[in-house]
């Protein structure tokens, strides 16, 4: 009889799966959700109490276009808000700038002043929603204006909630859209942490994003580990900056990916909380039981989205948003099944929301609060990935931290690495995508996608033109002054920031700034 070597099955991080699971001592826990480490969940009840906040993230063209998208994604039953902003917004030009050429309200909406946030949120109580902000180098202005906005609507800042992405540090890693180099720019982080602590507390002050880290191709284990590296970089700076530590960490919340391998995505997220907990308890020496607890978003993984048979992102975008369900996630966004061409339709976004509405109240799932816990095979992934993480947490550690890692290129080298054999094993075919290298058809055009009209950056530029006209320009140069001043110096830079939105100054403006006083980092 001859002999065959048996196949291994081993995920990107490494880890072997084996073909059965039996108790262990590493898997034997007995966790109560909601109590310290948190692996089973932060809250004792989960979604018996409360659901998960269906988010969909959207913003395209101008402000008024995404606020009837916003309008209609209320009326089918989100329930929160996620707003998506153009490059030229992300990256601190006006939509008038030579660099805003082609790309003003492409990937999300165009914000320039004051003027065009009233437009986005016309006719939506803040007081009365839950909003969160994808951006990061010009955070502060856009919270800035966000909290202008809820003034004017005479709302209590105090009940204002949300979150803001403001996570800079990833964007040396994997995205790019950064401005000024990392030392300024964690000083607009930790000015956000301590103004938002006094003034809008119920207002999350960071998302920090391992999302972005998996897009650009890193394995599960990764983008755990370099996210919480990043967060313990930011704990620090606000520690350094004078702010205690259970004064913002209840207020720190986290954005991952959801990637298809199901049992590896629910390990993961399990195993994330369980890091954090240990974190902030054993190294910051937190007493807070709510600022140990880890909350994150999730958004399924855009990477994953394929152009071939766009059908087939439906059930791909269902089965992921499922394991973050099941992985205890807070709020979560699906992505429509067109993301791989253009921004989604109405109709596809329905159907992504529509999805976690399915998941919610047909599957049964979230009558237990913590379905999977107690598996063999999950409870030894979820531990397998605990020690993977921590062993690249010493390793960044050694390194400086995060910010010198990241100076010293060693996540983007990592994250690098990683792409290219993921890509290796679609490519041998070694790791299959349905549509792509395999089970493939051909396909007519399909011409029922999103088109932003290129006649939307005149239309913004001509409001712009207005706005400045009309605005009292002396208060602009005084605000821009002040701003100046305090950059130059260690004053909290919000209230400068608030004073200049009020005034109407663009985002342009007051991100020239600070380029004047900072530099750009290259």
């Amino acid at each position: 009889m001859s002999s065959t070597k048996s196949k291994k099955y081993n995920l990107e991080s490494g880890i072997e799966i084996h073909p059965t699971y039996f108790p262990s001592s590493k898997n034997n826990i007995e966790e109560f959700p909601g109590e310290y480490p948190f692996t089973r969940g932060i809250h004792s009840k989960m979604y018996r109490s409360k659901l998960w906040t269906m988010r969909q993230y959207a913003g395209f063209g101008s402000a008024e276009e995404s606020n009837k998208r916003y309008k209609y994604l209320l009326a089918h039953g989100t329930t929160g808000l996620s707003v998506a902003f153009d490059l030229p917004t992300q990256m601190g030009y006006d939509s008038d700038h030579q660099l805003a050429e082609g790309e003003v309200g492409k990937v999300g909406v165009a914000i320039d002043t004051l003027a065009d946030m009233e437009i986005l949120f016309k006719d939506i109580k803040l007081e009365n929603i839950s909003t969160s902000m994808t951006i990061n180098s010009t955070a502060a202005i856009l919270l800035a204006m966000y909290v202008a906005l809820a003034k004017k609507e005479s709302a209590d800042l105090k009940k204002i909630n949300g979150t803001i992405q403001n996570d800079i540090l990833k964007e040396y890693i994997a995205r790019g859209t950064y401005i000024y180099p990392p030392t300024q720019s964690m000083r607009l982080v930790t000015d956000i942490f301590s103004w938002c602590s006094q003034n809008l507390n119920q207002f999350n002050t960071i998302s920090i994003s391992g999302y972005h880290i998996r897009e650009a191709g890193s394995t599960a284990v990764q983008e755990v580990a370099f996210t919480m590296a990043n967060a313990i970089e930011y704990v620090n700076a606000a520690i350094k900056s004078g702010l205690t530590i259970d004064s913002f960490a209840s207020r720190i919340s986290f954005f991952f990916n959801s990637h298809n391998n199901i049992f590896e995505e629910i390990a993961k997220f399990r195993a994330a909380r369980r890091i954090w907990a240990s974190i902030l308890k054993n190294n910051f020496g937190c007493k807070n039981p709510e600022s140990l607890k880890m909350r994150f978003h999730v958004q399924t993984g855009g990477s994953t989205l394929t152009a071939q048979q766009i059908e087939n992102n439906i059930t791909r975008t269902s089965l992921q948003a499922l394991s973050a369900v099941l992985g205890g996630c807070q709020s979560l966004h699906v992505n429509s099944k067109d993301e791989a061409l253009a921004l989604p339709t109405e109709s596809a976004a329905r159907t992504a929301l529509r999805t976690q509405q399915i998941i919610a109240h047909e599957l049964g799932i979230s009558n237990t609060v913590d379905p999977l816990g107690g598996s063999y095979f999950v409870e030894s992934l979820t531990s397998e990935i605990e020690t993977k993480v921590q062993e690249y947490l010493q390793k960044i550690d050694s390194l400086g931290g995060a910010v010198r890692a990241i100076e010293k290129e060693y996540y983007q080298t990592e994250i690098s690495n990683s792409a290219y054999n993921y890509q290796k094993q679609i490519d041998a075919k070694e790791k299959i995508i349905v549509g792509v290298n395999d089970f493939i058809e051909k396909e007519a055009d399909d011409k029922s996608i999103l088109k932003i009209d290129n006649s939307l950056q005149l239309k913004q530029i001509t409001s712009l033109k207005k706005i400045k006209s009309g605005r009292d320009n002396q208060k602009v140069k005084e605000n821009l002054s002040e701003i100046e001043k305090c950059a130059n110096g260690n004053e909290n830079l919000i209230p400068k920031i608030i004073s200049a939105v009020e005034s109407y100054a663009t985002i342009g403006e007051i991100s020239d700034t600070l380029r004047k006083v900072w530099g750009e980092y290259n």
